[in-house]
């Protein structure tokens, strides 16, 4: 059974350092699960992120149920023979992608069905079905189904959408307490109710009710300004209890997750550190870079020594940028290499500063510094 214990708290803010216990391990928080949507983080190796301490991944059932199919990973054992995982996997339910990835999808009570954005073949996910997917996946933490409208939804279309994700919720517990053996799977519960707190109080205290092994922040970094994504995170971990983890779902940028780790959150996720290493964009200790600036044609300086990655130490960043202008496959895998190990670093010396209670002067400085630096992006 998953269980979460808080070491340390912040005594200037909601800051907390704590343990995250699942079957395959312990998992030391606040946390960056690296985004593994189909399996596979992308352009790296599993090899890299065990040599650097990733203790979990994040993949996607959407995805992954319409391939390589539920048949295949059954024949498989689960998805981390699959993939020669040993340690924790996190899948999310899949909605999300369902409604973003499918402009003719149609939602009811019941679930909703769908059309492959691979080959537009009809499929159905109910909240029962999503739970079975994961099942066969074989996920450490399941997430349950829900619905995630537009930021820019009115009032009375979010009720609805809260209705139906709340319906889910049950409908998704009850189904985990019948297929699911508690000891080696547990289940998120998702927080819903756009940017009305009256709403997102009435979905948490439902989820509250349910008794989920952990919950998340769902519906926020959907196009929100930052301010308003931070006051929704702030009252949510007000309410949400102080024994169980806090998963903010989707975010982000290093200040996005400084900021929420400030607000009491402990797990995060997001494509931003992959997805902007293969358009060219790095994180460093120092701030971000964009590597096909010009500037860089001749800097023979490392690309950020400060990282314990050789190819952060090893690799000048006039290299790497000749790696980008070449066309060469090699820039991908060296930027993604980076800007994860970054991602790694900064949870785990947030950690260590919570740890020591002094985070919040050392997360002011570094976000300050982080956005002067270079200003070249």
């Amino acid at each position: 059974m998953l269980r979460f214990i808080v070491e340390n708290e912040s005594t200037e803010s909601k800051a907390r350092a704590g343990k995250l216990f699942t079957a395959r391990g312990i998992i030391n928080t606040p946390v960056f699960m690296p985004v593994g949507t189909q399996g596979a983080v992308k352009a790296i190796s599993n090899r890299f992120l065990q040599e650097h301490g990733f203790d979990i991944i994040l993949a996607n059932t959407y995805h992954l149920y319409l391939r390589p199919g539920m048949d295949v990973i059954r024949k498989f054992g689960g998805l981390h023979k699959f993939i020669n995982w040993s340690y924790s996997i996190l899948t999310d339910s899949g909605g999300y992608q369902i409604f973003s990835l499918n402009e003719l999808s149609e939602i009811d009570e019941s679930g909703v069905t769908f059309k492959s954005h691979i080959d537009g073949s009809k499929h159905f996910f109910s909240p029962e079905k999503v739970i079975e997917i994961q099942k066969i996946i074989g996920s450490d933490i399941m997430m349950i189904l829900d619905h995630c409208p537009p930021y820019t939804s009115e009032r009375n279309l979010i009720i609805k959408s809260l209705e139906l994700t709340r319906n889910w919720a049950e409908r998704s517990k009850i189904a985990f307490n019948k297929m699911i053996n508690p000891e080696i799977q547990s289940l998120f519960g998702i927080s819903q109710g756009g940017m009305y707190k009256d709403l997102r109080e009435q979905s948490l205290y439902h989820l509250l009710k349910l008794e989920f092994d952990g919950y998340a922040i769902g519906g926020l970094s959907v196009g929100e300004p930052a301010e308003i994504m931070y006051e929704i995170c702030d009252f949510s971990t007000d309410i949400l209890p102080k024994t169980k983890p806090r998963y903010l779902m989707g975010v982000g940028t290093p200040e996005n997750i400084l900021n929420a780790i400030m607000l009491g959150v402990d797990m995060f996720d997001c494509v931003l550190p992959t997805r902007n290493a293969r358009n060219g964009q790095l994180f460093t200790t120092k701030g971000k870079i964009n590597i096909k600036n010009a500037k860089y044609k001749f800097d023979d300086s490392p690309i950020d020594e400060n990282l314990d990655n050789y190819s952060s130490r090893e690799y000048s960043l006039g290299y790497l940028r000749h790696l980008f202008m070449s066309g060469e496959i090699a820039a991908l895998q060296i930027a993604t290499e980076q800007n994860l190990a970054f991602y790694k670093w900064l949870t785990e010396e947030a950690r260590k500063k919570i740890i020591d209670n002094q985070f919040m002067v050392w997360k002011d400085n570094l976000i300050r510094n982080f956005v002067d630096y270079k200003n070249d992006v």
